[in-house]
Formats: structure tokens, sequence, C-alpha cells
């Protein structure tokens, strides 16, 4: 693999996670133009999911993309949707060369974007940094493949393994930089969830309240199979700014601006059937699906096989034996990195699969 190569793919990374939680059903694409070592376009997938990282980079590149290679972290688009084939018009602007992440698991495209530009005589490389384009398209290749959401399930803990301080108490664990790194995921998760048990307790209002990325707040989703979300919570004081979902076995839910209720099949005990509540989600769009609590949420998505990375936020503080302990089995997951931020301590790991 050449160097070049690792290094231009790597910036087209960067570039695709600026779109993260932002393009709506489309998958957050990045596109570097290269042509003699010099970048000469650049482009991302915009707010909604249009334009597309090619065209944002060919317009830019404009006739110097002519005998350059184009980097794009997902195949090019080979189908006629609301915008042209990428495919084409990477092979309309006369590129030499394409080097491609990962192929594109949409049946629509699937291997005939990068057909498509071998047979026009482009010279197409597949596979350079295809584990970092995965992660980083998850949300996209989950609801795609598997039809729901990537699910990332974050917890924070104090250091005797405590999420609260008493069951069913509001209990601040983690510190500034950790809560940052929060806001962070938000700004780059299409939607937010938790259960009515935290939005009873808490009161959160889950947006992203990072300077700058305010507009970035995801779709907040309530757990709340029996619709007890109350009016005079903040999240339905501020559902016309920001949308709330909930995902209920209800048939009846009240008629608010900026509210939906999506309506979700019960378990045998009358509770919601999480499995089912994210092909819903995933037919609404939702393809990279954070989830901050509460402690039923969580061990319901865990019991299901459905969470596919844990973040977990650790404190150096401890809350004592009779704290809210969740039962997780880190057996079915394998640790993928760790890192502190001030005084906590960030643990990321993968479902096994």
């Amino acid at each position: 693999m050449q160097t070049d190569d690792l290094h231009f793919m790597a910036q087209a990374l960067r570039l695709g996670r600026r779109g993260m939680g932002h393009t709506g059903e489309n998958p957050s694409v990045g596109c570097v133009i290269v042509k003699e070592g010099e970048v000469k376009g650049l482009g991302f997938t915009q707010p909604g999911g249009r334009p597309h990282a090619e065209t944002q980079a060919l317009l830019l590149a404009g006739t110097q993309a002519k005998g350059a290679t184009a980097y794009v972290t997902l195949e090019p688009c080979s189908h006629h949707g609301k915008t042209p084939p990428c495919a084409d018009a990477l092979i309309a602007a006369g590129i030499s060369r394409a080097v491609i992440a990962i192929q594109d698991p949409d049946p629509r495209v699937c291997g005939n974007g990068i057909q498509r530009l071998r047979d026009a005589g482009v010279e197409v490389t597949i596979g350079t940094l295809a584990e970092e384009a995965r992660r980083d398209l998850a949300g996209f290749l989950t609801r795609t493949i598997q039809n729901r959401p990537h699910v990332t399930l974050k917890l924070a803990l104090s250091a005797d393994g405590m999420m609260a301080a008493v069951p069913g108490a509001r209990t601040m664990i983690t510190g500034p930089a950790a809560n940052a790194r929060t806001h962070l995921m938000r700004a780059r998760s299409d939607a937010i969830m938790v259960g009515i048990g935290t939005v009873l307790a808490d009161d959160p209002e889950l947006t992203c309240r990072l300077p700058g990325l305010e507009h970035r707040s995801p779709i907040r989703v309530v757990a709340d199979a029996r619709l007890a979300l109350p009016l005079t919570s903040k999240l339905m004081t501020t559902a016309a700014q920001v949308p709330v979902w909930l995902l209920t076995t209800g048939d009846t839910a009240p008629d608010e601006p900026g509210l939906t209720a999506i309506k979700c099949r019960a378990t045998p005990e009358g509770r919601l059937d999480f499995a089912d509540a994210l092909t819903h989600l995933a037919a609404h769009g939702v393809g990279r699906l954070m989830v901050e609590g509460g402690a039923r949420v969580a061990k319901g998505l865990l019991g299901q096989g459905l969470v596919d990375e844990l973040a977990m936020f650790t404190s150096p503080k401890e809350l004592g034996p009779g704290g809210l302990k969740p039962d997780i089995n880190l057996a079915a997951f394998r640790l993928h990195h760790e890192e502190m931020l001030g005084d906590d301590r960030l643990t990321v790991y993968e479902a096994l699969r």
C-alpha cells in the first residue's frame, strides 16, 4: 500500500467525520482529489445528505481533476436518485485513478460504481484504511445491512462501578472534559435515546451544548411504552426546536409541536421490544444511535445483543455500596481503545460479532 494513499485517505476520513450525524439517510463520505502530490479538491457530504462528497471535491478541483486521483471513503454511487451518479461525475471529470476505502453494501450500488469506473479505464484500488472507514460509516453500514441503527451505549461509572448513588437519583459522576466528549458524541449521532425513567429522574435536555455545535443536536428519542413523558419536561418544552420521538406501545400521544410517536411491538411482559423499536428508527433514517440511559434501557439492549459499542466513562471517585450497578458482560465485547479525559477515563469496547 502506497504511503501517499494512506495519507490522503486519512485526510478523506477526517473530512467525512465532519458530516457525522448531519447527513440524514445518506452516509457521511469524504473525498480528496490529488494531482502530482497536491490536493486539488476537498469535499464531504453536506447537511441533509446532498451534495455528495465527490461533487463538492470535483467542484473545487475544476479542470485539475483530469488525470488526478480521487480518494473516497465509500464506493461512489452508481444509481440515479435525487442526484446523478457520483461514479459518472468522476469519469466525466477525467480522473485516472480512484482509491476507495470500502464497497457500498447498498444493493443499488454494491460494486456497480467500482465496475463503472473500471469500464471507463479508471484504475481502482479498494481497501485503503478499510477498518477505519467501516468504523466511521458504521451507522450507514448497520442500517443498510441489518436494518437497524448502529448502537453506542454510553455509561458513566464511578471507580467502584456504580452509575448512580441511589437507584432513580440523578448523580453527577464525570468531570468537564468527559462531559464535553459526551456532547461531541451527541453531535455526531443521528439520534440519542433514553428511557422514561431517566427523563422522570433527571429531566435531561439531551442537546449538544458545545460552543459552535449547538445546531448539531440530534433527534431526542424516549423509550416510553406507556406514554408517561410529562408535558412540562425539558424535552417537551423544547421539542419545537429539537424534535422528540417517543417509542411507545400505546395508540395515542399528545399532539404537540416537534413530537412524533412511533408505535412499536410490546414484549409479553408489556415492555418495549427494543429490536422492533430499532427497526422503526432505521426506517425513519436513523443510522447512528447514542444511548445514554437508564439502567432498564441498557439491560434491554444488552440482553437482546443490540449494543455495537460501549463507551464507558470512569471517574476516580467512589459512590459506595448503596449505588446502582449495571449488569454488563464484557466478555461479549473487545477493547478498542482507552484515553484520559481530565481525571476520567474513557474506555471504548466493540461487540464481538
